[in-house]
């Protein structure tokens, strides 16, 4: 039986995307282990999803300089050490590792071991964890035309980003009823990632005496930062899990962050959208080189983080509402790569058997 070891983590954009990659492993009579941190989030994330799930050290990479480098070092080579004794006690056929701190001790494991891997990029430039593992890296995958890593002498495909299924199958009309809304007023989805964005929340709540005369206002605050504001057309919820499809499906306009996973939903699904990127002080400046090219292409517009306050975001919304027209013009010639199928062609050509 064929085995695909899964791992990633550190965010919920480093797990989800391989989802449905591991479920298609399942579906094709696969063994599957996902190998993440020990301090489980990510197998939280995966859900009931039936693969073996193994923790091991894990520490924070890091571009600056900071005393935690130290510790984070040590425990980065424990990792090390850790997942070289699990993949030679595994002998998976292939690793497919989706980034994030946690993926680099495996990766580096299994080019020790001579276990081909499969990376896949989120963002349009490799973050610092798959930079460092490139030398024991067989095929890198990403998400966004023309991304490419010069000198890299793996093969590199353009995949798109894994989809679940549930957002495919997002229905419009089952989202508005979930949310107790009507097709009357159009809606206003603001969403700040999976942990919630402090200034986008403040942004939104100074915005919303002009917001709401306009749009029915879906705010995702993140968990632990629901707003208890009660304004007619004002729907504030810490987060949403299954009926995320439905809801993303009913929203006429979208306020996110510039992650790369979230942006390539919303190109797949051909939402109009408004980004708001985190700055380069608060990043490594993915979210800016993301929100630039998407607004280059036409597909959505975007706002500064810096200095965001109510009236900046009002203004933002209402020049993206009045271009809504041709944001979907330019959205209906993006063309999504199936990454499943993408991802899957290259897990069976660099499996051994």
């Amino acid at each position: 039986m064929t085995h695909l070891l899964c791992t990633g983590g550190g965010t919920a954009g480093h797990v989800l995307p391989a989802v449905p990659v591991m479920q298609r492993a399942l579906a094709s009579g696969w063994r599957v282990t996902f190998v993440g941190s020990r301090s489980g989030l990510e197998q939280r994330l995966l859900g009931d999803l039936p693969v073996r799930y193994l923790g091991i050290t894990t520490g924070k990479l890091r571009r600056y300089i900071a005393w935690e480098n130290l510790v984070d070092a040590f425990r980065v080579g424990i990792g090390m050490c850790q997942a070289l004794l699990l993949l030679w006690r595994l002998r998976p056929d292939v690793v497919f590792s989706k980034g994030g701190f946690v993926s680099f001790p495996v990766v580096f494991a299994a080019g020790c071991l001579r276990i081909p891997v499969l990376a896949h990029e989120s963002d349009l430039s490799p973050g610092l964890a798959n930079r460092l593992a490139l030398p024991f890296v067989r095929t890198l995958a990403f998400t966004f035309p023309g991304s490419r890593v010069p000198g890299f002498r793996g093969r590199q495909v353009v995949a798109g980003s894994p989809l679940r299924p549930a957002l495919r199958l997002g229905d419009a009309a089952r989202g508005r009823a979930w949310l107790g809304v009507t097709a009357q007023r159009p809606v206003l989805l603001v969403t700040g990632g999976s942990l919630g964005a402090d200034r986008l929340n403040r942004a939104v709540i100074e915005a919303l005496p002009r917001l709401l005369p306009q749009f029915t206002v879906v705010h995702v605050c993140g968990p632990g930062k629901r707003t208890d504001i009660d304004a007619p057309g004002y729907i504030a919820l810490e987060f949403v899990r299954d009926e995320w499809g439905d809801v993303l499906a009913a929203a006429d306009l979208v306020v996110s962050r510039a992650g790369a996973n979230t942006l390539f939903e919303l190109l797949a699904l051909r939402k109009p959208a408004l980004l708001v990127p985190l700055s380069a002080r608060a990043s490594r400046g993915d979210q800016l080189e993301n929100a630039a090219w998407a607004v280059a292409a036409g597909y959505c517009q975007s706002q500064a983080d810096d200095g965001l306050d109510g009236a900046s975001l009002f203004a933002a919304v209402d020049a993206a509402w009045s271009a809504r027209a041709a944001l979907s013009a330019a959205l209906a010639t993006f063309k999504a790569p199936d990454a499943v199928a993408v991802l899957w062609s290259e897990l069976e050509r660099l499996c051994p058997n």
